[in-house]
């Protein structure tokens, strides 16, 4: 699993509406001019957000976005499943249903469903909250701890 520029990009988008704290809603050109994003990829993503309900808009003059819900609502899990799809570490496990003619015979199956398992829990263990106030103490990556290892 290798999370696309989509996916980094919508976590940058969120996070930059997250940290406005704000009741208005913010232009894209600004968050676009914040993120070093282009306004063109930034529509591409909150077109696909807005689908999903996670963010409220307003056109015109005064219009921009903003969250539709308390940044400690959204999961990075809800957010990279619907610009990522879905966040299985293999291809067996990337269906709902696993097609593979060797699954009941696959010894490592167990071993990708419980990495998928692990991987699935600490991304809906952590919120675009968490990440805003980590981005907002920004400390050198070598000094920083890991999000896991800051919470309670």
């Amino acid at each position: 699993m290798k999370i696309s520029t989509r996916g980094r990009y919508a976590l940058r988008f969120m996070i930059d509406l997250a940290l406005q704290n704000s009741d208005q809603f913010i232009a894209l050109k600004d968050i676009s001019g914040r993120q070093e994003i282009s306004v063109k990829y930034l529509e591409q993503i909150t077109s696909l957000l807005g689908k999903y309900g996670l963010l409220r808009s307003v056109r015109g003059q005064q219009g921009g976005y903003k969250l539709a819900k308390p940044a400690s609502q959204y999961t990075i899990g809800e957010i990279l499943r619907i610009t990522e799809g879905n966040l299985a570490p293999v291809a067996c496990l990337d269906t709902a249903v696993n097609e593979c003619p060797r699954c009941n015979q696959c010894k490592t199956l167990p071993f990708w469903e419980g990495l998928a398992a692990t991987i699935n829990s600490y991304l809906d263990s952590v919120t675009l909250a968490d990440l805003a106030a980590q981005e907002s103490a920004v400390a050198p990556v070598s000094e920083r701890a890991p999000l896991h290892a800051q919470r309670p």
